[in-house]
């Protein structure tokens, strides 16, 4: 039986952090806080001295693909509760901007109006620079999707790269109109 080379790496719980296993609910506590989720039901979980060990019950293709998803997520939740997760925005084009309102963040980038997100509980933006924007989080999926809500407002474009966009994110540049050949 070959094994998920993901899948069968352990899960090791740092010192300060408890996993409660509870039928197919995972709670992790830790320093930045408390992540529960519920797991696929196939998906065996064992505590082993500091030590979080997924198997799967058979070798078809669904088990090995779940064998595999099951540790990331679990795994990305302990490092959520010990470090979290913060993804970084950078906002370019003349004129637009960034702004908090509270807990709200507040874009002003070409539109009529100006368009507010609020985050959801635990999910924290913060507004460094006007076009600068920072998410963070102790849950990556969280964290994640809120940075893309943020960047769909208005997406880099490709021919003067306007846009919000991901800070280490490259944008294809296009050419413009080649202008009339005399």
């Amino acid at each position: 039986m070959r094994l998920s080379r993901i899948g069968r790496m352990p899960v090791v719980i740092p010192p300060g952090v408890e996993v409660d296993l509870a039928g197919r609910t995972i709670t992790v506590k830790g320093p930045k806080g408390q992540l529960s989720r519920e797991l696929h039901p196939e998906m065996k979980l064992e505590m082993d001295d500091g030590k979080i060990i997924v198997s799967r019950p058979s070798d078809n293709k669904r088990h090995k693909s779940l064998h595999g998803l099951t540790r990331t997520l679990v795994a990305n939740m302990v490092e959520g509760v010990v470090k979290g997760y913060e993804k970084n925005l950078v906002i370019s084009g003349v004129g637009y901007r960034a702004a908090k309102q509270g807990t709200k963040l507040v874009l002003t980038v070409g539109y009529s109006h100006p368009v507010e997100i609020e985050p959801p509980a635990g999910i924290e933006i913060e507004v460094p620079a006007p076009t600068r924007i920072t998410v963070r989080g102790i849950d990556k999926e969280m964290v994640g999707e809120i940075a893309a809500k943020i960047r769909a407002v208005r997406k880099p474009e490709p021919y003067l790269g306007k846009g919000i966009r991901y800070e280490n994110e490259q944008i294809r540049r296009k050419a413009g109109k080649a202008g009339k050949a005399g």
